[in-house]
């Protein structure tokens, strides 16, 4: 629990609420149903161990507060998440109630404890230490079966460490969702793209080869096509973007925009995770990234 003023608001509370659910509680010291609420939230958060965060603030002493959310009796309650309200409530309510309230908002230990070790994971990469992200994600995806971004996570890196066995084993439960998934829709194009790949058509001199065909006609699209896909295979992911560009360039709606949505799926599979941040703050953007969505885009509108 901590006591918040307009000086702090926006650390302990905004900023804080990217990170984990914070409950507002408005209160004055002369209200007597606060005094019996304030004790029954401070019993939870500890209980709750690390669900959710208290946070007081004094309606008397911190006056622009509580105009700013509005508070017309106490004791008010609001539970932000990632710097918006999401709910509230006005009185003390029974202990039951408040648990019910919380329940339906806060997420799982399991939630928690995969959000962490993914956390754990993503600063573990941003090190180097991709043993220990690895480790770190494979608990995550066993803490919280149902944490697609972890799992995006932890498959995207067995495929960078060339363990294509294990990453098709860790995405077999998400297959059906890659359809209507951005992020399993790029996974299913590389691992379709290694397919391709290992099925022997192309050996070491396909370089040569392919430069020799599209040399001989710059509109061999499955050529220029299937070069973009052995590329995805070696990870040499700008090369690839570079030829699916190419065929954009030439016709955008070749083979139902193959071309364009293999280039949706490699910018996803080379965008950097992206750490949380408040409600209104923009995390930096990667900028290889951003340049190829800015072509991509240029040529798509063209």
């Amino acid at each position: 629990m901590i006591d918040v003023t307009v000086e702090n608001f926006e650390t302990e509370v905004l900023a804080a609420s990217a990170h984990v659910p914070v409950l507002v509680d408005f209160w004055a010291p002369w209200c007597g149903p606060c005094k019996s609420l304030g004790p029954v939230l401070e019993k939870l958060e500890t209980e709750y161990a690390g669900r959710f965060k208290l946070a007081k603030i004094d309606s008397d002493q911190q006056q622009q507060l509580a105009g700013m959310f509005g508070v017309r009796s106490i004791p008010t309650c609001m539970l932000l998440m990632n710097g918006q309200p999401v709910d509230g409530f006005t009185g003390a309510l029974p202990e039951s109630q408040l648990r019910s309230f919380l329940d339906k908002h806060l997420p799982s230990v399991a939630e928690l404890v995969a959000n962490a070790e993914e956390e754990q994971a993503l600063q573990a990469l941003a090190e180097g230490d991709t043993d220990t992200a690895l480790e770190k994600l494979q608990h995550a995806v066993m803490a919280d079966p149902a944490n697609d971004d972890a799992r995006f996570d932890y498959v995207k890196l067995l495929l960078q460490l060339d363990r294509a066995g294990d990453a098709r084993t860790a995405f077999a439960p998400v297959l059906a969702k890659a359809a209507g998934s951005r992020k399993f829709g790029a996974l299913k194009a590389w691992l379709d793209a290694l397919d391709f790949a290992a099925t022997g058509a192309y050996d070491a001199d396909a370089e040569a080869g392919f430069a020799a065909r599209i040399a001989a006609n710059k509109r061999d699209f499955d050529t220029r096509y299937a070069r973009a896909r052995w590329l995805m295979a070696g990870q040499r992911w700008t090369d690839a973007l570079d030829e699916l560009l190419e065929i954009l360039m030439r016709d955008k709606g070749w083979n139902d925009e193959a071309a364009r949505k293999t280039c949706v799926a490699v910018l996803e599979i080379i965008e950097p995770p992206k750490p949380k941040v408040a409600e209104g703050q923009i995390p930096p953007e990667d900028p290889v990234v951003a340049s190829y969505r800015r072509r991509l885009s240029s040529v798509v509108l063209s």
